[in-house]
């Protein structure tokens, strides 16, 4: 497999008629992840078919297909959340792949509609609390994050990172706007700090006690689970996890995916890389290698994220919830989540 970074290719590799005669796919992913490479060598030693990756932040990749045009050597994009994958799709970056293996394999609601991307890994974004202090009394769902006796006690992101986001359009499209500005004004009161960080920095806050609290992917607790580190193991022994809205409508989740770009030159090879990564193999990488929850109702789940428990997903449609984002960062912002 072959790497380059965004910046560096000649202009060679540019020209879409030489790509298009070579066995390869051209991966533009924003995932970022060392065990992505498991995916990549996975295919090109079942298929034969050479994988070539771009890596960068997804809204660089998005400004580069656009730019590059008819002549953009990307065949997929890979990245992660609905909202990402929804934005490459309003552009006219993606053209629809109606495979009826992925359609069988994946389930309505971590894909496209109209079939422009499918979703093959997942994480759940949880209420984390540390099991020493107890999880609060009266926590069960997101909605109870606004609630006074939480004041002070609340750690997150920040209201403009998307898996914020994805989230606020998920209560945005199960309450109303009124509820939900209700709802993002009481977590903003509640914070125990400035967003600041990722998810993983919001743990290690609560774990030094600045907040009763956190939302966070599940993901991030599997990555401290198996860190070398004996000070993050013994944090993720620590903490307990909530699947909030168990009792209706079920716990957000925030997909990575894949689509193949309008005009990919390597179109066939494009359309036997999204399979795979439906396959058992590729599967297997996203939840042992990477600590995700697959997506295929058979594969099997790492056993630290099968021992947080069974849970319910929200079944929200992706394209519900990409229709809810734009409205739902208004409502944060107005509410004074920053």
């Amino acid at each position: 497999m072959q790497r380059r970074s965004l910046l560096s290719l000649p202009a060679a590799l540019l020209a879409a008629p030489a790509l298009a005669q070579e066995r390869a796919v051209h991966i533009y992913s924003s995932r970022h992840y060392d065990a992505d490479r498991e995916l990549w060598d996975g295919f090109s030693r079942s298929s034969g078919i050479r994988v070539r990756v771009i890596e960068a932040q997804v809204d660089q990749l998005i400004e580069r297909i656009r730019a590059e045009g008819p002549n953009s050597p990307a065949d997929v994009l890979v990245t992660v959340d609905i909202g990402r994958l929804a934005r490459a799709k309003e552009l006219q970056l993606l053209q629809p792949f109606p495979s009826p293996l992925l359609r069988a394999r994946i389930p309505a609601h971590l894909r496209d509609d109209d079939d422009h991307w499918f979703g093959f890994s997942l994480r759940a974004r949880v209420i984390m609390y540390d099991k020493e202090r107890g999880l609060p009394e009266g926590l069960a769902r997101y909605e109870d994050l606004a609630k006074p006796e939480l004041r002070g006690q609340v750690l997150t992101r920040s209201s403009g990172h998307v898996y914020t986001i994805s989230l606020a359009a998920s209560v945005l499209a199960a309450n109303g706007p009124a509820a939900t500005e209700a709802w993002a004004r009481g977590v903003a009161a509640n914070l125990a700090r400035a967003p600041a960080g990722g998810d993983t920095d919001q743990i290690r806050a609560m774990g030094a006690g600045q907040g009763r609290v956190a939302l966070a992917n599940t993901y991030y607790l599997g990555l401290l689970h198996r860190s070398q580190r004996a000070e993050d193991r013994s944090l993720a022994e620590r903490i307990g996890v909530l699947f909030p809205n168990q009792a209706d409508r079920g716990t957000h989740v925030n997909v990575s995916g894949a689509g193949i770009i309008r005009t990919a030159p390597n179109r066939e090879a494009a359309q036997a890389f999204l399979e795979y990564l439906s396959g058992p193999q590729a599967q297997a990488v996203f939840a042992e290698a990477n600590m995700e929850y697959p997506v295929v109702a058979d594969a099997a789940v790492h056993p630290f994220l099968r021992g947080l428990g069974a849970f319910r997903q929200d079944q929200i449609s992706a394209a519900a919830l990409a229709a809810h984002m734009p409205e739902a960062l208004r409502i944060m912002q107005r509410a004074g989540w920053r």
